[in-house]
């Protein structure tokens, strides 16, 4: 069922195959075959191209109950932060300062 979980969680995101396929450079007849279950052993290096695309852990497309999902604001955040070239040390260096600004700030 790996497949309607892909189509469900891009289906809540607006996103169309074709918008998955070029965001994930995964093809879309491939994708359209995971949605209709006709491809039904994908590789981990697919899923996890897709489900980079889609903000959320391999695990939530393998599994039947998957972590918590991002609202749709955060996953907007996410994109833009993601195609913006922010490398994922920077996005942490980035929260790090924020939240030792605001401590800071407390102790005034």
């Amino acid at each position: 069922m790996i497949g309607y979980r892909v189509k469900s969680l891009r289906e809540e995101r607006k996103m169309s195959i074709s918008e998955l396929s070029s965001k994930s450079g995964v093809a879309k007849s491939y994708i359209s075959s995971l949605e209709r279950n006709l491809q039904t052993n994908p590789t981990i290096l697919v899923l996890e191209k897709i489900a980079r695309i889609l903000c959320i852990k391999v695990d939530a497309l393998l599994h039947e109950q998957p972590d918590k999902i991002m609202d749709e604001e955060w996953l907007k955040i996410m994109q833009d932060v993601m195609g913006s070239g922010i490398s994922k040390e920077e996005m942490r260096e980035f929260i790090q300062d924020r939240k030792l600004m605001s401590l800071r700030i407390e102790q005034l």
